[in-house]
C-alpha cells in the first residue's frame, strides 16, 4: 500500500463516517451502527498513523513500504 493508497482510504472511511453520522441526525444509532463508527474511527487513527510513519521514514531515508499497520491498542495509546 502506498501513500495514495492510504489516502484514498482515509478518505473512504471519512465519507462513510460522515454518511453514517448524517443519517440519522436527531435520532440515535442502533447498537451496529455505533460498533460500526466506532471500527470506522479505528480504522482511521490506523491509516493516520501509517500514513505519519511512511513520512517520517521517507524523510529519514527509510524504506516507506517497511512501515506497518499497528495495532488497535497502540495507536490508541498514541494517539492520547
Amino acid at each position: 500500500m502506498d501513500d495514495a493508497d492510504v489516502v484514498r482510504q482515509i478518505m473512504e472511511l471519512s465519507e462513510e463516517e460522515h454518511r453514517l453520522e448524517g443519517s440519522h441526525r436527531g435520532e440515535r444509532l442502533t447498537d451496529e451502527e455505533v460498533n460500526r463508527l466506532r471500527g470506522i474511527e479505528i480504522a482511521l487513527d490506523q491509516c493516520w498513523d501509517l500514513l505519519r510513519q511512511r513520512r517520517a521514514r521517507r524523510a529519514s531515508g527509510q524504506d516507506p513500504d517497511d512501515a506497518e499497520v499497528r495495532p488497535m491498542g497502540v495507536v490508541e495509546d498514541y494517539q492520547q
